[in-house]
This record gives structure tokens, sequence and C-alpha cells, in this order.
């Protein structure tokens, strides 16, 4: 049987539900994956990645998967992002443009934190008269205005990010894929961008698919999560996450969901020994 069969909508009516980030359509599905199913090598040394897994993730909507190492989390955004291909099943993005964020920053060193920006809008052939103004008005949206001329080694952990954000905006995506691009970071600049992440995706009706180990990170962020089981990675079970207003790390709605998915995680290791 598969598994989104077992998986039950949340009875609430739209209204009830409309605190969610403006954009999302549940008919307008920004990314679907049909079946996929992705193996690394051949016979008995084959390692089943992820394993017909199926998921739309809906225009404007915020999905953060969760799973146990190795579940093929990063596997799955990178399939997304055309990085990798899946060995069997279909993706399908209706031609969005689709941009990747990964943990590291991988900022150029020598270049400044505005010629890191104006990479990816070199790399859409942007005239170079306006790549300057517009990796600077990226740089603002991100609170790096002042920065602009700083190079990644006179920058903290958390402004190297906002780089890193901001390159990734420059490629203009309607859908931004983060593979945990908040974990090495403190929890104090991890809380200040979540809160960055939150604005600009509400004024860019962005749709983002966000791997995360950190469970809280995604009752925080997320509209819905999403739950992989262990090695291969399938959909086990999935949350909706109501929004009823501005939400914190440590709010009681957050922790309650957040004890709910743990303790679903932890059957699943369990299980997998």
């Amino acid at each position: 049987m598969n598994v989104l069969q077992r998986y039950r909508p949340d009875p609430r009516s739209a209204a009830q539900l409309d605190g969610r980030r403006p954009g999302h359509t549940d008919g307008d599905a920004a990314v679907r994956l049909s079946d996929i199913t992705k193996v690394y090598g051949r016979g008995p040394a084959a390692v089943h990645a992820v394993d017909r897994l199926s998921l739309t993730v809906g225009q404007g909507e915020f999905v953060c998967i969760v799973g146990a190492s190795g579940c093929g989390k990063s596997t799955l955004l990178s399939i997304v992002a055309g990085l990798d291909t899946p060995t069997a099943g279909q993706v399908d993005t209706a031609g969005r443009r689709v941009a990747i964020m990964f943990q590291e920053p991988a900022l150029f060193p020598w270049l400044t934190a505005r010629r890191n920006v104006e990479l990816a809008l070199r790399a859409l052939d942007v005239p170079k008269a306006q790549r300057k103004r517009r990796a600077g008005e990226l740089l603002d949206a991100v609170h790096l205005g002042d920065f602009t001329d700083k190079r990644p080694h006179e920058l903290s952990g958390g402004m190297r990010q906002r780089v890193a954000l901001a390159r990734a905006l420059a490629q203009d995506a309607d859908v931004l894929l983060m593979d945990e691009p908040f974990g090495a970071l403190d929890a104090m600049t991890r809380d200040l961008l979540h809160d960055e992440l939150d604005r600009i995706c509400s004024e860019r009706s962005l749709t983002v698919l966000f791997v995360t180990h950190n469970v809280r990170e995604a009752a925080r962020l997320g509209d819905r999560i999403v739950l992989l089981s262990s090695r291969p990675g399938r959909v086990i079970e999935e949350y909706d996450v109501p929004r009823s207003g501005p939400r914190r790390i440590d709010s009681a709605s957050v922790a309650n969901l957040a004890s709910q998915v743990t303790d679903r995680l932890r059957e699943e290791m369990r299980r997998h020994g």
C-alpha cells in the first residue's frame, strides 16, 4: 500500500488554515515527484537511497523534509535541482526556475559579497551595468547593504549564509531548495535567519523545499513537514502546520508539534535499529 494513501489531510477548512504564507494554493503544484527511486551502484553492493517516493509541493508552500541520516533527503533535493537523475520516476517543476542552497555558503574567498552575488547574475547574462545595482538590492534584502565590499573572511557565519541566500535569490528562482542551510550556525543566529527567511518567502511567494535534521526548525518554518523513513527513503508521515500568527522556535505550538514528529522519528529509527 502506498504510504501516501494513509495520509489524511487536516480536516479543518481553508479559512482555519489561512495563516499559511501568501501564494499557497493546494491545486497549483510547483514541484511534483512521482514514484521517484534512486539506486547507486549495481548488484549486491547497490544502495537504494530513495524508493518510490511521491510528493507534491504547492506554489508558495514551504515544505520541510526530516528523517534519519542517510534516508535520502539530500539526494531528493539534488534530483529536483537536476544535479542528479532518478533511477526511476518523474520530476516535474512545470518549467519553474529552481535554485539550491547548501549548508556551506561556498563563497569565493577572493571576491566581495557583492561580486559573489554578481556571479549568479552573470550566469543569467544580466548586463554588466545592471549587475552591481541588482546585487546591491539583493544584499539589502538580506540586510547586508553595509557589507557589500567585504570578503567572506570579514563576515560572520550568519552573514556568509545571508550572502549565499542573496546569491540564490539572484537566480530569480521560483523554487528554492535548501539543504540544512543553518545547521552549522549558533541558535541565536539561526533564529534571526529564520525571521529573514520568513520575510523573504512571504514577499516573493517562494516555494521552498527545506531539508533539516532539526525537527523544531521544521515546525518553526514549515507549512508542512514530510517525514521520511530510514533508507531507502519513503514518505511515512505528513504534518500540516497551521499558522495562527508569528511562530518562534520556543513557542508552545512549535514545541508540541516537534515532540510529535520526534516521537514518530524515534519509532522509525528504532524499527531500523
